[in-house]
């Protein structure tokens, strides 16, 4: 990411014919970037469509019994096995469910005998309602803590400051998010009864869930923020602006704050990889209508294609979300486009 202090000129900026060709370069730099990220996305969903396929499959006991009951006749049975095509063999049914899910089929419910893509549309958007907003919180929340903390205790100074800080944020992310999900309700839900007990109905129905995804992860992005932080306050661009005198907000704005976003940024799609997972067990904590509560009761019930299907669009998520991670930091910092070539 550029170092360049206000008003001073990029000596490696091109000129005329030069500028053309650093240009072309530049679009042809960014064409085999995208396309890279691109197929790596393609090769890992077809990975993890395989790897769902098989996971589930070993799951123990016949998920049609488990859904019809010890009292279902044989004849009923083996129909329902064909319906579902669990009567062809694995490979037959693998090449059919991928031939599904490449048309957004996920195959039926043996259960409910809906729509798999049904449920998820209905499910799926309440669970990007909690992770989406307590992704965001933890950035808001993790950039300015980690950069005041960096400034506080920069040089060895502040020692209570630092102390407190690593101890508070290494215990608020040592707190596994269900674990905390569950003493958050005990608290304001069984014992203030402040907050609703289940749900998505009214806004003060997100507040617990939100703060339980978002303790963790923005305490852990803190402590990121705030190393990265000291790295850049001790380079030598910036004690250049600051004996240029520039404004301390001006200084930390245009120089402080974009040099420590790429790896800040990078461990920050991570997190949102995990709270992506981590919403799937405080659903079930808080009764959230999303694909957390669908899940668990779709294991005890060896729904396959109910299985298969949510594991894939969380997965799926994940794999994009991080992918849209890459390009802004490739916009950010043309450094991380250099693995292109």
């Amino acid at each position: 990411m550029s170092a360049q202090l206000a008003g001073e000129p990029d000596a490696g900026s091109p000129a005329g014919p030069a500028a053309g060709a650093a240009t072309g370069r530049g679009v042809g730099q960014w064409a085999f970037f995208v396309g890279r990220k691109l197929l790596r996305l393609v090769v890992s969903l077809l990975i993890l469509v395989t790897a769902t396929f098989i996971m589930v499959h070993l799951i123990p006991g016949d998920p049609v019994l488990a859904a019809l009951g010890d009292q279902a006749t044989p004849q009923l049975i083996a129909l329902r096995r064909h319906e579902l095509g669990l009567d062809l063999s694995l490979p037959a049914q693998y090449f059919h469910y991928l031939q599904g899910v490449v048309t957004g089929d996920f195959g039926r419910s043996i259960v409910t005998d809906a729509p798999v893509s049904q449920l998820l549309a209905t499910k799926f958007p309440n669970t990007l309602g909690l992770a989406i907003p307590a992704f965001v919180l933890v950035v808001l929340i993790a950039l300015p803590v980690g950069l005041l903390t960096a400034i506080r205790t920069r040089g060895g100074r502040g020692r209570v400051t630092r102390t407190l800080f690593v101890n508070i944020t290494g215990l608020l992310n040592s707190i596994p998010d269900y674990v905390l999900a569950t003493l958050l309700s005990l608290i304001f839900v069984v014992a203030i009864k402040a907050f609703p007990a289940a749900g998505n109905g009214t806004a003060a129905s997100y507040v617990l869930p939100v703060a339980a995804l978002v303790v963790g992860p923005a305490a852990s992005l803190s402590r990121i923020v705030r190393v990265e932080a000291l790295k850049v306050l001790d380079a030598e661009y910036i004690r250049a602006a600051k004996a240029r005198r520039l404004p301390t907000l001006l200084r930390y704005w245009r120089h402080v704050l974009p040099n420590m976003l790429t790896a800040s940024l990078t461990f920050g799609g991570m997190i949102l990889a995990g709270l992506i997972a981590g919403t799937v067990l405080v659903e079930n904590v808080f009764g959230w209508p999303g694909v957390g509560t669908v899940i668990a009761q779709a294991v005890i019930q060896k729904d396959y294609p109910l299985i298969q299907g949510i594991l894939l669009v969380l997965g799926a998520t994940v794999l994009i979300l991080n992918m849209i991670v890459d390009f802004v930091l490739g916009v950010l910092d043309p450094r991380s486009r250099m693995g292109a070539h």
